[in-house]
């Protein structure tokens, strides 16, 4: 996800992709867990999406 698109989102849109990214977090790490994650890769990049999402929600004071 680029930080453009984020920023073109308002609070409440942030928030909600905020929850899901959180949601797919869980899963990857219950995959990781069980030894089914195949990719690596994929909770790293769930776990940037959230960084961002974060730090954009914070630039709009959004928390």
């Amino acid at each position: 996800m680029k930080v453009d698109e984020l920023r073109l989102k308002s609070a409440t849109e942030l928030h909600e992709e905020l929850l899901s990214l959180t949601k797919a977090q869980f899963g990857l790490r219950m995959q990781l867990a069980t030894q089914q994650l195949s990719n690596n890769s994929q909770l790293l990049k769930v776990r940037r999406d959230i960084a961002r999402v974060k730090t954009i929600m914070t630039e709009k004071g959004a928390q």
